[in-house]
């Protein structure tokens, strides 16, 4: 019997279903890698934002990884939510010791604008975490709170990504979905560029899509793609699922991880 690629996420929780682990998880099964999970931390979290958020303790975090790793093993990880500089100090000390490529989502807000990352943890993810990212995948949100750079068109965008070259990873996917126009990503290693440009639907039923992209990247990387190509699978996954994304409850509604399927 054939094994599949397994993948380990490292992120918080998402009782809503449409980000975090939830999500992570989805996409993986989705793109047809084996997903497991490194939970840290738990959200009260819905369609309207995030009402409360619970941080879990390092060494439970520490277990959960080497019970996987140890046992299981991993052909790529994906990192998402994790809160504070203890957990991401931690989690940076666990990749270190761990042969695969690794996708950073470096999550600062939810979709609502709800802060999921400690401002006294920037610091820890510029010169801990990033320096250990095959790819690291801000939105210009997240570039904003790591760079300071604003971005508001194209041209910042390549300011943006060698901003956060600067930090380590190998290479930066700069995320311009909230510009206007089409919804176009910038793929850098500093030496090569790959503009990503696909449709904007007219969708609000957005929540997830963070999440989604970064696990459909790790996805591919444990296929063996390289990283050109695994973007791109990726960007077409996350597209399709954006487009066809549903209302939940009162606020913004998840995408659809399941679309292909459909």
């Amino acid at each position: 019997m054939d094994i599949p690629p397994r993948v380990l996420t490292v992120a918080g929780s998402d009782s809503g279903g449409g980000a975090g682990i939830q999500a992570d998880l989805k996409t993986m099964l989705a793109l047809g890698v084996h997903g497991m999970s490194v939970l840290t931390a738990v959200t009260a979290q819905n369609s309207l934002g995030v009402q409360g958020a619970w941080e879990l303790p390092v060494d439970a975090v520490r277990a959960q990884y080497r019970s996987v790793v140890d046992d299981i093993g991993v052909q790529a990880v994906k990192t998402g939510m994790l809160a504070s500089a203890p957990l991401v100090e931690t989690v940076a000390e666990l990749l270190a010791g761990t042969d695969a490529p690794v996708v950073v989502d470096p999550v600062g807000v939810s979709k609502h604008g709800d802060p999921l990352l400690a401002a006294s943890a920037l610091d820890s993810v510029r010169t801990k975490l990033l320096p250990l990212a095959t790819v690291a995948t801000p939105n210009l949100d997240e570039v904003t709170q790591l760079t300071g750079v604003v971005v508001s068109d194209e041209d910042g965008m390549r300011r943006a990504a060698d901003a956060v070259l600067g930090f380590g990873p190998r290479w930066a996917l700069i995320k311009g979905g909230h510009l206007a126009g089409d919804a176009v990503d910038l793929l850098t290693d500093g030496a090569e560029e790959h503009w990503l440009r696909a449709p904007r639907h007219d969708n609000r039923h957005t929540h997830g899509t963070g999440c989604t992209l970064a696990s459909a990247v790790a996805a591919g990387l444990a296929k063996g793609m390289e990283v050109q190509r695994a973007v791109r699978a990726a960007k077409e996954y996350v597209t399709g699922a954006i487009a066809a994304g549903f209302a939940l409850g009162g606020g913004i509604g998840p995408v659809d991880h399941a679309w292909r399927l459909r």
